[in-house]
């Protein structure tokens, strides 16, 4: 029941992006997201790239900040997950 931020180390476009999830459920992300001003092309089925000039705002309206590797832990243990294998073969 918690929405996750990980460090912005991530490069692309002239800048640093981080990624945010949902340890619940994809619906609690989008619904973070949009109340914080998130377009839904930042989605990529099941996380937000978010770039690191919002990064401290969103932990300000309450997403938590761990390290990458516990991210994709508690990511993997909601089963919201989507695998290389499963992005390669379209099944989610």
């Amino acid at each position: 029941m918690a929405i996750l931020i990980d460090d912005p180390r991530w490069p692309a476009h002239g800048r640093l992006w981080a990624h945010l999830v949902s340890d619940e459920s994809v619906e609690e992300l989008h619904a973070f997201a949009q109340a914080n001003g998130i377009p839904r092309r930042g989605f990529d089925r099941d996380h937000y790239d978010v770039p690191d000039e919002i990064h401290a705002r969103l932990i300000g309206a309450g997403a938590e900040h761990v390290d990458g590797h516990e991210l994709v832990r508690r990511l993997i243990a909601s089963g919201l997950r989507v695998t290389a294998r499963e992005r390669r073969e379209g099944l989610r």
